[in-house]
């Protein structure tokens, strides 16, 4: 059920019932620089997406000059137990925990006990073994693997589904991902050719799930304990973990797929994986978490790294996470057939460093990601602008970003 322009009182005093005093102020889209008449096509457009069933439910948060001037929520986050979309909502996130295992780790590079250009086979020695599938057969990598190689995707590992045959079949035999712990998985990966020599290319893959194995070996922290210590419990990011507790499972979405004949569950909340403890902590997409709590991460790297007055990350380390660090003439950012041409990567996040035929609607100096599960999110420093989408339908669907984009640069009144 969508949270109406004219509910704003009601809005207002929901919130402050079911979220805490430490939540950020819901402002009037005026009194922020946004124009509520815009807004008002945001609130169209989602509508039409759940009458139309392509979600279920959804939530859009905006922030503009670092505060939240817009917080809807639309249609149901289960529908077969009838329940509304709730600003409190529990999704899967996905790939969305890679920016915060990315800030995890740069928070051990600014404490000095991780470096960018250490190789990751220093923290993993298993890795010094790696191979790269080559035309000719396996050969050694022209050059070490780096931690910094696992934060931009350009270490040659992928999620197996794409590169050479060695890699595939490897990958098949293995499943790595299938494994109990990141150390087991480490060692299954180490087995796994890479697609290509480390920094020559760009694949989207497993690595932020070696990087949070990396953390592991250098906090003495298992990932979840780390990742509190480090990024959840400085900013206050209460509901974001590895599996939903079971007093809150009634927060849990239920997450679905489109079919012929509608939405069809795939993922009930009570019968959910993310319904039980883990022991495999995947910090490249095993999160949950709310928009509020995410929220709250990137406005932490808006105000370059400290939140609340709690710091976090060095600025300077902020720096690299929303700036493009492939070479100039890097490799266009590409999912198989989909490339995006003007789009660079930072330590965490993909960054627009020119318009050109993808996404027309970006900004230059945009950055952000999405989730598996169709959550996005993306911030443009120059206007003062975060935004966040969540809905759970899978396989991933661009129509949320793609339909507001344009629509809530448009409400930015400068």
């Amino acid at each position: 059920m969508r949270i109406t322009p004219f509910l704003s009182g009601l809005l207002l005093a929901t919130l402050a019932l079911s979220l805490s005093a430490a939540e950020i102020p819901i402002v009037p889209p005026a009194k922020v620089g946004l124009s509520k008449a815009k807004l008002a096509e945001v609130d169209q457009f989602m509508e039409r997406q759940v009458a139309d069933q392509k979600i279920a439910g959804g939530i859009v948060m905006i922030s503009h000059k670092g505060k939240i001037g817009f917080f809807h929520t639309y249609g149901q986050m289960d529908r077969e137990a009838n329940k509304p979309m709730k600003p409190d909502t529990i999704f899967r996130i996905y790939s969305m925990s890679k920016a915060i295992t990315t800030a995890a780790a740069l928070t051990l590079c600014d404490a000095g006990k991780l470096g960018l250009d250490d190789p990751v086979a220093k923290y993993i020695p298993s890795f010094a073994n790696l191979k790269v599938a080559a035309q000719d057969g396996l050969r050694a990598p022209a050059r070490p693997m780096t931690v910094k190689d696992l934060m931009l995707h350009t270490c040659g590992m992928t999620y197996g589904n794409v590169g050479p045959d060695a890699l595939k079949e490897s990958w098949n035999r293995l499943k790595p991902l299938e494994s109990t712990n990141l150390a087991e998985m480490a060692e299954k990966l180490s087995h796994v050719p890479l697609a290509f020599d480390p920094g020559t290319d760009w694949s989207y893959g497993v690595g932020i799930d070696v990087l949070g194995r990396v953390i592991e070996v250098v906090s003495g922290d298992s990932l979840d304990v780390f990742l509190k210590k480090a990024i959840f419990k400085p900013l206050d990011m209460r509901d974001t973990a590895f599996s939903v507790p079971a007093e809150e499972i009634g927060r849990f979405a239920a997450n679905y797929s489109r079919s012929t004949n509608g939405l069809r569950v795939i993922d009930a909340p009570h019968a959910s994986r993310y319904a039980k403890p883990t022991t495999f902590f995947s910090g490249g997409g095993g999160l949950v978490g709310t928009a509020r709590d995410y929220m709250r991460f990137l406005a932490m790297v808006e105000q370059g790294g400290k939140l609340d007055g709690k710091r976090v990350l060095k600025a300077k380390t902020v720096k690299l996470m929303t700036s493009n660090q492939l070479p100039p003439d890097a490799f266009p950012i590409y999912f198989g057939k989909e490339k995006r041409p003007g789009t660079g990567f930072g330590l965490g996040f993909s960054v627009r460093t020119e318009i050109k035929t993808w996404d027309l609607a970006g900004h230059v100096g945009e950055y952000g990601w999405g989730g598996a599960a169709s959550t996005h999110y993306w911030a443009s420093p120059k206007d003062k602008l975060i935004v966040i989408t969540m809905e759970q339908i899978m396989p991933y669907q661009w129509d949320t970003e793609f339909g507001l984009k344009k629509i809530i640069y448009d409400a930015v009144q400068k």
